[in-house]
């Protein structure tokens, strides 16, 4: 495989991972944003640069995905997701913690994700 074949998967991976792992701690930011009935400003600052730049390596990945050929907004959005959830587990430190059906449950979810974004990419 060459340099240039090897680009836009790279871009793809690295910029979907990157819009992930920023919206997950947007997300668990957010979850912090009102405590004892008070917002917390500093958690909202966190959540929305955390999110802004977020949409940003996303609207980037959308780039190399229809470069690739991915142009449906629900695949897209599918790997954004699957990324997404997988961060918010691992930022939590709770996964481990959860009933093992829970965990089944939460890996068959994720195994259907990419299901959907294998069957429907074509």
């Amino acid at each position: 495989m060459n340099e240039l074949s090897l680009r836009i998967p790279l871009a793809i991976t690295s910029l979907t991972i990157a819009a992930g792992i920023l919206d997950s701690l947007a997300f668990t930011y957010s979850s912090a944003v009102w405590q004892s009935g008070r917002l917390q400003w500093d958690q909202v600052g966190k959540a929305a640069i955390a999110f802004a730049l977020g949409i940003t390596a996303y609207w980037l990945s959308i780039r190399y995905l229809n470069e690739a050929g991915v142009v449906l907004p629900e695949i897209q959005t599918l790997i954004w997701f699957a990324v997404t959830i997988i961060g918010v587990m691992v930022l939590s430190g709770r996964f481990l913690s959860w009933p093992w059906i829970d965990q089944i449950v939460a890996v068959f979810s994720l195994f259907g994700l990419g299901w959907l974004i294998v069957r429907t990419a074509a």
